[in-house]
């Protein structure tokens, strides 16, 4: 018989929402800012500064997000803390990556079933946060330039120093492709996950429960 479990939190769920809205605001508005290709009747439309607006606000947002959701690793229910997101520290671990690896590469039949994430989902989640975190100081180093003896400015310095402008430029254009491309795989690998566990993966987003079957565990 079919368990209902409580299984991601409201603050894992908002802050995953608050996060996807704002990749897709800040991808829309940073293409126009790199590359504006709209024609305006007259400059008064200001199309750029509500772009730059738009852009800024929603970095604060998915700034402010992503920090929440590291601090709630140390705060929530076993699904959401940091131990899900380095599988390989744990013999278990090791078995969820090997039994992972081998059903994405057709040399197993049944998937290894957790209730959290897989081991090799925790993987690329942690590689991903990696990229937030360089997304984030990359953009907030430029974001410093309009004020270079302001507080992001002086925060940012080092990594100025470090890739210059326009290395920094290319840095946080190319984080913003391979984000899009991560959120290709993780809606295509979350609606295979629904599909073969049968668990309600897909609903859990919204929701927070999944529906366990205590003979997969």
């Amino acid at each position: 018989m079919l368990q209902r479990r409580y299984v991601w939190e409201w603050p894992v769920r908002l802050t995953h929402w608050f996060i996807v809205l704002s990749i897709i605001a800040l991808s829309v508005t940073g293409i126009y800012i790199g590359n504006p290709n709209l024609s305006v009747p007259k400059t008064s439309s200001f199309v750029m500064g509500w772009m730059r607006a738009v852009h800024f606000g929603f970095a604060y947002l998915f700034a402010v997000s992503f920090v929440v959701r590291l601090l709630w690793m140390f705060f929530g229910n076993k699904y959401a803390r940091w131990t899900a997101f380095i599988p390989w520290a744990s013999k278990e671990g090791w078995r969820n990556i090997i039994g992972t690896f081998s059903w994405y590469t057709f040399l197993r039949r049944k998937v290894p079933y957790v209730v959290g994430h897989n081991a090799l989902a925790g993987i690329a989640y942690s590689f991903v946060f990696v990229l937030f975190t360089l997304q984030i100081v990359s953009g907030f180093a430029l974001y410093g330039q309009y004020d270079p003896n302001g507080l992001w400015a002086s925060v940012t310095a080092p990594f100025l120093s470090l890739f210059s402008n326009q290395g920094l430029r290319l840095t946080h254009h190319m984080i913003m492709w391979l984000l899009i491309g991560f959120a290709i795989h993780h809606v295509y690998s979350g609606w295979l996950m629904d599909v073969k566990e049968k668990n309600g993966t897909l609903g859990s987003i919204f929701g927070g429960y999944k529906f366990i079957d205590p003979k997969d565990l």
